[in-house]
């Protein structure tokens, strides 16, 4: 039937949280945050359009004395046309969303009653959450209604980001079901008829990891932004609370504002953006640098990354004597972060994004509905929002130069800064408002109501265990930048296998440099990132560094009377800063001075610091703690993502990989290999020689082992 003139029934399904429809209380706990509020704001923002006729958010009924009672009112009206209906779930009081699982098949139940008993069915489902996919794949099959699914977060992705936090498989299992609620995505996947997402590069990086991805179902449907709170200047924004905080620290507090906020993270990257303003005197002649780096008592009772970032970050105002010039306030409030940006479009100023990695961008969109000119990464989600409103620069996070070449640009050129403010205002309007929001969502499910797109599937099956137990893991420097013409054939062939087999880079370079020369080559972010020679371990897709790792390799590790001691042996000299990490001491050194590898780790000894001491490509020495290096780290990685050795392919060609090619694992040593220091693994019958340099040399190895088309089983 076609149903072109017929008005919208949709009905929105998110079980989990506490949902109503005024003073949602965010933040109270996991479940109840920006999810909850984005489904309210969307039932409301879709009703207010002509050709819908009705919206139902479905959640969960929930009667617990310890809450208000609005949450166990069957009924909620959102507006004239939106409504809240809340379904009993089983147990009555308020559960976390990981204990829901065994209550589902009755919210399900009771929801296809519910829609049973309407005057219509209707047109669309739209499932948001793995929960709700999972309730929203059992009412669609049955009602013949289309599945529209959005994800807000996958367990993939968490699963890395728990196992980086410290958390054991068995933990995970237990407490978050993860299992589940894995296969409760992966089915939803597969009936979906459409998947929405915020950003093109959620598609691949996060969904291209489960067996049933569709990219063809995949939809990018950016989310609004409230332009009653983001708005430009009114004038009387220099009388606020927040502005007198911010000019305190200042002394010529008429320059431009150059802004950053964020939290203090270390993906974030904001000393480097200190770094780039104080190595730039033009740039401190031409602005102020405010940095909001979350909320602060005491440095010191803050969480270990939290507090490497601040004192970071402070640490680098003292080196380059910005005092006057950064305002780095200890405090804000929320309601304070629009004023923050109408602060900045007040002043001519520049919002900044510098982060090594961001997959959406909100902060940017709000910046520029309040006419800010931006300057961000140029990486995920910076890319759509600028391409899409053109009010700014793109530049590498860890080019300081280029940093501040473009916000010397930016400010130098009054047509240019005017430009890019009006244009972001006008883009949010047009792409990133609400309004724009459900234009384009109504454009992804008109075609499914009115069946004038047919949904193409895919051939899909399911692999017999639920995480990719297999990893090609590779240096930078000896394997893969020497012959640039390999890279895109062995980026093909991972990109082609990336279902079945993770890559991980395991590098003597710190992160910043990492990151940097892989994305100057155009080699995809890697699954696990080992940085610093094993000194600090990274997951995908965030970047979460493993900190149980940090805690793990700092046992009987004394950096300062390390450095003082070491600094006595003739043939070392210290390199420079931007080498040294807090568990890397790096030297060059001469081996015709320098006493042998040997002798230092005697000699240390027996001044009990037991270390690990690294010579590699004949002039690099690199201390570490003992229990660091790549292959340690390697094996740690390994363990936490539930890869056995056995499935392990590593690529190697200098002393400082020899410990990760020993063992279970399969190695490849490439023809541009340092002879002398990976002699002794000749014998090894695990590991083959190429002979082929770099990614090519990689790619014969794959090739003779026949990597790809290994029967693997299941890791117990």
């Amino acid at each position: 039937m076609n149903t072109s003139f017929t008005k919208l029934y949709i009905v929105l399904i998110s079980p989990h949280g506490l949902i109503r429809g005024e003073d949602l209380e965010l933040g109270r706990d996991a479940d109840t945050g920006g999810q909850t509020k984005y489904v309210v704001e969307l039932a409301r923002a879709l009703a207010e359009r002509s050709e819908v006729e009705r919206v139902d958010l479905l959640t969960r009924k929930v009667v617990d004395p310890q809450l208000s009672s609005d949450y166990g009112e069957p009924f909620e009206a959102l507006s004239d046309k939106a409504q809240i209906a809340r379904i009993e779930c089983g147990e009555e009081g308020y559960i976390p969303k990981e204990q829901l699982w065994d209550s589902l098949e009755t919210f399900a139940d009771n929801a296809l009653a519910y829609l049973r008993e309407q005057p219509r069915l209707p047109h669309i489902i739209h499932s948001h959450y793995a929960d709700a996919g999972h309730v929203g794949t059992q009412i669609s099959s049955l009602l013949g209604i289309p599945l529209v699914h959005t994800g807000h977060s996958l367990g993939r992705s968490k699963r890395k980001r728990l196992l980086a936090g410290g958390a054991t498989r068995d933990e995970i299992e237990i407490t978050y079901n993860m299992s589940r609620r894995i296969d409760a995505e992966e089915r939803t996947l597969g009936a979906a008829s459409r998947i929405v997402v915020s950003t093109n590069q959620e598609v691949e990086e996060q969904y291209g990891l489960y067996d049933y991805y569709q990219p063809d179902q995949m939809r990018v449907v950016p989310p609004g932004t409230d332009l009653k709170k983001f708005f430009p200047p009114a004038g009387d924004e220099r009388e606020s609370a927040i502005a007198s905080e911010v000019n305190r620290f200042l002394v010529d507090t008429d320059k431009p504002i150059i802004l950053a906020l964020s939290r203090p993270d270390p993906r974030k990257n904001i000393t480097t953006l200190v770094e780039a303003y104080g190595q730039s005197a033009q740039l401190q002649e031409l602005a102020n640098l405010v940095v909001i780096a979350g909320n602060r008592d005491d440095i010191s009772d803050m969480d270990a990354g939290a507090q490497e970032v601040l004192t970071s970050i402070l640490m680098t105002i003292d080196q380059y004597d910005l005092y006057g010039k950064v305002a780095f306030p200890k405090h804000h409030k929320a309601d304070e972060v629009p004023l923050l940006y109408r602060l900045t479009a007040l002043s001519k100023g520049i919002f900044i994004n510098p982060a090594l990695t961001e997959p959406f961008g909100l902060t940017l969109i709000e910046a520029a509905a309040c006419g800010v000119p931006l300057v961000a990464t140029e990486d995920g989600g910076p890319i759509d929002i600028i391409g899409n409103c053109e009010n700014g620069l793109l530049v590498d996070p860890l080019d300081t130069e280029a940093i501040a070449g473009a916000l010397i640009e930016t400010l130098e050129d009054e047509k240019d800064w005017q430009r890019y403010a009006e244009n972001g205002i006008k883009g949010v309007t047009h792409h990133y408002s609400w309004k724009a929001h459900v234009e384009k969502y109504l454009d992804v499910i008109r075609p499914l109501v009115e069946q004038t797109e047919p949904v193409k599937r895919m051939e899909l099956s399911r692999r017999p265990i639920l995480y990719r137990n297999a990893a090609i893991i590779t240096d930078l420097d000896q394997n893969l930048l020497g012959e640039p013409d390999a890279i895109p054939e062995f980026t093909a062939m991972l990109k082609q296998h990336r279902k079945m087999v993770s890559f991980g880079v395991a590098t003597g370079r710190n992160l910043e440099s990492a990151l940097s020369v892989m994305r100057k080559h155009r080699i995809p972010q890697p699954d696990l990132l080992i940085t610093s020679l094993g000194t600090e371990i990274y997951y995908a897709p965030n970047l979460t560094r493993d900190a149980v790792w940090d805690r793990h390799i700092n046992h009987r590790w004394h950096r300062r009377d390390l450095v003082e001691l070491l600094q006595e042996i003739p043939g070392l000299e210290m390199q420079p800063k931007k080498f040294q990490t807090p568990f890397k001491v790096s030297f060059y050194i001469d081996p015709d001075v320098a006493p042998d590898v040997q002798e230092i780790n005697r000699f240390l000894s027996q001044h009990e610091h037991t270390v690990n001491v690294i010579f590699s490509h004949g002039q690099f020495l690199d201390v570490l703690p003992y229990r660091a290096s790549k292959g340690y780290a390697l094996r740690w990685a390994a363990e936490q993502l539930d890869i056995p050795l056995e499935n392990l392919l590593v690529a190697g060609g200098s002393g400082a990989d020899e410990d990760m090619m020993r063992g279970n694992m399969l190695g490849v040593v490439v023809a541009n290999r340092h002879e002398e220091e990976l002699s002794e693994l000749a014998e090894a019958d695990r590991i083959y020689f190429s002979e082929k340099s770099y990614a090519a040399g990689i790619i014969e190895a794959i090739n003779h082992f026949d990597f790809f088309n290994k029967d693997r089983q299941p890791s117990s």
